[in-house]
Formats: structure tokens, C-alpha cells, sequence
């Protein structure tokens, strides 16, 4: 049986992630897997908490292509609970959401709006991926940037004190087609894997 998470040695480039560190992938459908990803982001909350920095979750995605909304679902689910907590003020700031997708072409504008509302944010990063076959399901989380765009051969800014992404695909020479035809199902299920993590992480 496949382990729920494995380390980055065995990545793909095309999976969003900087070859400098390590990440571990976890697979959603097995049992320890949404435990110990939620004790991963209890530890990302307490390490902004202790930097006295305010914690900034970036959705990146489009709902214009079924593979690459998987941000935007986990910023609408994660909006919808910190929003109606009896204290937003001290809850986590969302970016990215269905109706307000962070993309391509407003990333940048974006991250200049997070820098100027919160003084030195601690940012993490999210996004859909595509890799290799067997990764397809898979959730990764690292300590460190994000490379959004990588997958589709697009140069965007790095950006993220820590950074998950969904591999959503495979691979390929014609990735905008691939999120095209992506599984809406894999889509959802990678959002909610995440969502659940992050929201159990504060409990």
C-alpha cells in the first residue's frame, strides 16, 4: 500500500513546488492522512502565531477551468467559517474565492493589497497542480513558496511562507486542455481534504 505522504525527492518540476525543500505529499484517501495534515497546519498557525504575524490564506485558481479551481473551493469554504466566527477580526484572512478568483493576471495586484493591509503577513500559498500519474489525489505541503503557473509553463512571482497544492492531472504538452477536462469530482475532493485539515488545525 502507498503511504499517505512521501518526500519530495520524488517530485515532478511541473508540481509546483521549489526543489530547495522538503514537502510531503499526502494521499486524501488514506485514514491518518486528514490527521496528520491538520497537525501540520496546527503548527503553521502556532509558528505565525508566535512571529506575532497574521495568518493570510492565498487561493489561486479560476473557475473558467474545472483542474484549476481547487483554490478558489478551498477559500470559499475556509471564507464561509472564519467569517462567521464571533471574532473575524482575529481569524485568518482569505484571498481567492469563486467570486473573487486570485489568477494570472491579478496575482500581483494581489499581493501588493495583502502587503498593505498586514504588516509582514504570514502567507500561505495554494493551488491546483498537475504531476505524475500516481500523485493524482494527492495533497503536497512545504514550508516555502509557491511556484503558481509552473504546470502550465506561465512565469509568475513565488509567493508563501508555506504552500499547499492539489494534483489535480497529469502532466503533459497541452496543460490548459488537461484542466480543461480535468474530474470535477478529483477537484472536490482535493478541496474538502484541504479545507477540513486547515479548519481542524484550529480547533
Amino acid at each position: 500500500m502507498e503511504p499517505y505522504y512521501i518526500s519530495s525527492s520524488f517530485l515532478s518540476r511541473k508540481e509546483n513546488i521549489s526543489p530547495k525543500r522538503e514537502t510531503q505529499y499526502y494521499n486524501i484517501h488514506q485514514k491518518k492522512a486528514l490527521h496528520d495534515f491538520a497537525k501540520q497546519m496546527k503548527g503553521l498557525k502556532k509558528q505565525a502565531e508566535r512571529q506575532n504575524r497574521h495568518l493570510v490564506f492565498l487561493c489561486i485558481g479560476s473557475d473558467r477551468a474545472t483542474g484549476d479551481c481547487f483554490g478558489p473551493l478551498v477559500g470559499e469554504k475556509l471564507l464561509a467559517h472564519f467569517s462567521s466566527s464571533r471574532f473575524p477580526a482575529a481569524m485568518p484572512a482569505v484571498f481567492g474565492t469563486l467570486n473573487e478568483p486570485v489568477h494570472a493576471i491579478n496575482l500581483e495586484r494581489t499581493i501588493y493589497t495583502i502587503h498593505k493591509i498586514f504588516y509582514s503577513p504570514y502567507i500561505i500559498a495554494m493551488d491546483a497542480s498537475l504531476g505524475i500519474s500516481r500523485h493524482i489525489g494527492y495533497i503536497t505541503l512545504g514550508n516555502g513558496p509557491l511556484l503558481p503557473g509552473i504546470g502550465v509553463q506561465k512565469k509568475l512571482p513565488e509567493i508563501g511562507d508555506a504552500s499547499i497544492t492539489g494534483i489535480v492531472n497529469v502532466s503533459g504538452k497541452n496543460c490548459h486542455t488537461t484542466l480543461q477536462t480535468t474530474r470535477l469530482s478529483t477537484v472536490v475532493e482535493l478541496s474538502d481534504f484541504t479545507a477540513n485539515g486547515i479548519l481542524k488545525g484550529f480547533l
